[in-house]
């Protein structure tokens, strides 16, 4: 008798056809998710309100002496293997890449081993590349030097090559008789400005080089590494490692007669005011057996940066440079070009940013008014606005290098904006007033060498010109008349459309810089008091009772001990309390600190 065939379903194994429906339900759903949401994005949204951070040191280094002694004289020796520092330069030169050597580190007498060093800079670094164009390189060379050199005066320096002033001198032109059918008063004030700013000039380009403030081109070169800018991750290569609490450390460009005492002197005004600021020291370095050179070494804003300099629990966003203050949408991973979170990562995220871009990008002027200290701490801001302004920082949060980091306090949950990199710091006229624009190529009109303003004229904040931020006229890849080549990718022009509520203005600015936020604020009446108050404050504290004068003083005697040339260091001293000089006596009879 022949075997009686099995059914089809009995071919199947027990356990499956016992439990078949939820094996055909599991099926179908994956069905449904891949035919309708096969193509979605997923947004990586960080749901804990947990404070904790797994990035914690493990070795903390003591060392010998307090770091930033300012009664002590420091030193740091740096040796790595030429081949490595050969191919990183290599690297750095064809691609424009800055990648970690590994080198040994001794400072104050301790050794660290296995240290990571690259180089520290955008356009501080282009000498490097050899792609200037224009003229030379190192200062005075072509428009790039030209202009560098005379931030201070308001004017190209003397010593630009011809080819880059006949360049201004058509930019300058063509943009002043279009101002003068817009606004014949704002003309007028360019003018003015442009022959301030030529009697100023000769003293502009001496401090521009000098590290007296301004925007100084520096010579540098590959063989001279200790004159290089290093950024120093004492955790690179020894997972939580510090030094006193410290895993990054920025040696700031410049030495002798362009050491940057504007940058010292700008970190003591805002320690002496109670702000937020980074240590900093003089120091004496060795590179490799090298010729010793004294810097200015400075604390990198880092998430140790964050934990320990700020009484309080929060998260740190560090603007990135070229990067933008315009909401672009929900999605987390569109802000990784602008911002980059210090601390509390894995318990905490973007979204704070977030909501507070896409609240200063839509809010109307009224709500703007009104709610502005719902987001933000409004005396804090006040007081950092005020301070950019007192110091001449030509490359703030609204200039192109996007020097700032926004601090989200998650008691108050309001936002910060602290500072960073002053090496810009005292550059411009230094009879710029208290509602003046400094910032360079900024959408509010950020002056630009011979009083033109970046995108239209002084009294342009944005709209339809040329690099507004938020203005309807296209400028992306275009470069503001004055500005140096060989910027970072992304700086010169920018502007243009952006996302926001399209009044003028609007859009938070990459490219040439720009900053929706700091625009609004200075532009809202409701907020002059706030701001006023603060500025009458910080002159007291930094012009009005001598305290510059008397830090600079002390920086300059602090760098001459730790080695820097004695002549170099009172050239430079002596261009700096001038421009603070000058500063002081202008503010003196501005109706603003004279009520």
């Amino acid at each position: 008798m022949a075997t009686p065939r099995r059914r089809l379903v009995h071919r199947l194994p027990l356990r499956l056809r016992h439990h078949w429906k939820p094996s055909a339900l599991l099926a179908t759903g994956m069905v449904v998710l891949l035919v309708f949401f096969g193509d979605a994005r997923v947004s990586p949204f960080v749901t804990s309100a947990s404070r904790a951070d797994a990035d914690e040191i493990t070795e903390n280094v003591t060392g010998s002496v307090d770091l930033f002694d300012d009664s002590r004289t420091h030193t740091i020796s740096l040796t790595y293997d030429e081949t490595d520092f050969d191919d990183m330069m290599a690297k750095y030169q064809d691609e424009g890449e800055k990648e970690y050597i590994e080198a040994d580190l001794t400072i104050d007498g301790v050794y660290l081993n296995d240290v990571g060093i690259r180089l520290k800079g955008n356009s501080t670094l282009q000498s490097l590349r050899q792609t200037t164009q224009g003229g030379g390189q190192g200062p005075g060379g072509g428009m790039q030097g030209g202009m560098q050199g005379g931030m201070q005066g308001g004017a190209p320096a003397a010593g630009g090559q011809q080819q880059g002033t006949g360049q201004d001198q058509q930019d300058t032109t063509g943009q002043d008789e279009q101002s003068t059918g817009e606004d014949e008063q704002s003309t007028g004030e360019d003018q003015q400005d442009t022959q301030q700013g030529g009697q100023e000039a000769g003293q502009g380009q001496q401090q521009g080089r000098a590290g007296g403030g301004g925007m100084a081109q520096y010579d540098l070169s590959a063989d001279r590494p200790e004159e290089l800018p290093w950024l120093i991750s004492i955790d690179e290569y020894v997972e939580g490692r510090a030094y006193q609490g410290h895993r990054e450390l920025s040696l700031r460009p410049g030495v002798d007669d362009a050491l940057p005492l504007n940058e010292a002197l700008s970190l003591s005004l805002m320690e002496k005011s109670g702000q937020t600021a980074e240590n900093f020291a003089f120091t004496a370095l060795t590179v490799n057996n090298r010729p010793t050179a004294t810097r200015l070494m400075v604390e990198n804003p880092s998430k140790d940066y964050a934990d320990t300099e700020i009484p309080a629990t929060g998260v740190a966003y560090k603007a990135r440079a070229g990067g933008s203050f315009d909401y672009v949408g929900d999605d987390p991973t569109d802000y990784e070009t602008s911002f980059k979170q210090l601390n509390l990562t894995g318990s905490q995220d973007l979204s704070p940013v977030m909501r507070l871009l896409k609240w200063v990008n839509q809010a109307s002027d009224e709500e703007f008014a009104e709610d502005l200290d719902q987001y933000v701490d409004v005396d804090s801001f006040a007081e950092y606005v005020a301070t950019q302004n007192l110091i001449l920082n030509s490359d703030d949060m609204a200039g192109p290098g996007s020097n700032y980091v926004l601090w989200y306090d998650l008691d108050t949950k309001k936002f910060s904006v602290l500072g960073w990199d002053f090496n810009l710091t005292f550059s411009g006229t230094a009879t710029t007033g208290p509602d003046d624009n400094t910032s360079m190529g900024g959408g509010g009109g950020g002056m630009m060498p011979g009083g033109a303003a970046a995108g239209g004229t002084a009294a342009d904040t944005g709209g339809e010109t040329a690099g507004g931020t938020g203005g309807n006229t296209p400028a992306t890849g275009t470069v503001p008349s004055g500005m140096p080549s060989g910027m970072p990718e992304g700086m010169p022009g920018g502007g243009g459309p952006q996302a926001g509520n399209g009044q003028d203005g609007g859009g938070g600015g990459g490219g040439m810089g720009g900053n929706i936020l700091k625009e609004r604020f200075l532009e809202t009446d409701a907020f002059d008091s706030v701001y006023h108050a603060a500025y009458r404050e910080l002159y007291q504290q930094f012009f009005a009772s001598g305290y510059a004068l008397d830090a600079l003083d002390s920086l300059a005697a602090w760098a001459k001990k730790s080695g820097a040339d004695a002549t170099g260091v009172s050239t430079t001293a002596k261009s700096l309390r001038s421009t603070v000089t000058t500063r002081t006596s202008s503010l003196a009879e501005n109706e603003v600190i004279t009520g």
